[in-house]
């Protein structure tokens, strides 16, 4: 007969590849969320040289100047949206591995305890064979003395 530990075994490992799935989405998610801080911050950098520069002073290059800047405006801010975007989608993968995390850890856990009691119950049975062994090598009592 299978042991209550060996039968919960294939849930467990199906938890830990679960947990190992969600990791690797989750590293994959942190990867793509410092991608899009990086070109939120490379944006806000260009924006910020781009307006330091010194330009002609005739009334359509500052017209154009500015419109220039009011679209890096609006990429910064569909960035800045995106960076919102990809934040949330990293902490809804962080709630994911957890969740697996834990599922792994409990299950893990009820296996250990299983096998700690199959353990124990084996020790006493094999304890309870030598002591009914040890009663029956007893000698026999002389009970003419």
């Amino acid at each position: 007969m299978s042991s209550r530990a060996n039968r919960l075994q294939p849930a467990a490992d199906l938890a830990r590849e679960r947990q190992e799935q969600a990791m690797q989405k989750l590293a994959e998610q942190q990867q793509r969320m410092a991608k899009a801080e990086q070109q939120l911050v490379e944006l806000e950098r260009y924006r910020e040289e781009y307006s330091q520069t010194a330009g002609g002073v005739s009334v359509a290059v500052l017209l154009n100047r500015r419109q220039f800047v009011e679209r890096i405006d609006q990429v910064i801010g569909q960035q800045r949206i995106e960076v919102a975007r990809q934040q949330r989608h990293l902490d809804h993968m962080r709630g994911q591995w957890r969740e697996a995390h834990a599922r792994e850890q409990a299950l893990g856990s009820v296996i250990d305890r299983y096998r700690e009691q199959e353990r124990k119950s084996e020790e006493r049975r094999e304890q309870n064979e030598i002591d009914e062994r040890m009663q029956h090598r007893r000698p026999a009592r002389d009970w003419s003395r």
